[in-house]
């Protein structure tokens, strides 16, 4: 008999749904993103910047101040060694930054379209309520206007009252006079 998948575990997640489905290691593309993430950011780094000074004037000092058989590169040639490394390094170091920053484009664009979506809910969720905030007012307004308060009932009453007092008085004061009809003289 199978189990009913449980709703308090998202689907992978202990369900019998989820038996089959592992997680997966990151792609080879994603491993190498990630490694120009890494580049791009050690690069950018005041400590890189000072271990590459410090590498190119150990570099000049070696091969201007030992003596000539240990010299690997001629400072008459203008350090062309370490011309060819430097150029090597920046060639490599820009496709890797310009890789890092289109990942990172890639994430701004999900985390844009998703703030989107977010923005689109608060706005329906927050029109959704003024309505029903309007709507709560006109039927408190509508049940107060049908609603008869003390005040209301006493001031009818009163109306009523002084009403009720001139019939009786004009009927206490007698009947008026009024004119003969036809039918009394004939």
């Amino acid at each position: 008999m199978a189990r009913s998948p449980r709703l308090d575990a998202p689907l992978g997640r202990g369900t019998p749904l989820g038996r089959g489905t592992t997680r997966q290691r990151p792609t080879s593309r994603d491993r190498f993103g990630r490694f120009t993430e890494w580049v791009a950011r050690a690069m950018g780094t005041p400590t890189f910047l000072v271990l590459l000074s410090l590498f190119c004037v150990l570099w000049i000092i070696w091969n201007t101040m030992t003596p000539e058989n240990w010299r690997f590169d001629a400072a008459a040639n203008g350090f062309t060694a370490l011309t060819l490394m430097l150029s090597l390094q920046a060639s490599y170091a820009a496709p890797l930054i310009l890789l890092a920053q289109n990942r990172q484009d890639d994430r701004d664009r999900v985390q844009i379209e998703q703030d989107r979506q977010r923005a689109e809910r608060n706005l329906a969720d927050t029109e959704y309520l003024a309505r029903e905030i309007v709507a709560l007012r006109m039927s408190l307004e509508e049940r107060n206007s049908q609603t008869v308060t003390r005040d209301v009932l006493r001031q009818e009453l009163k109306a009523l009252l002084a009403e009720l007092e001139d019939t009786d008085a004009k009927a206490a004061s007698g009947p008026a006079p009024t004119a003969p009809s036809r039918e009394d003289h004939s």
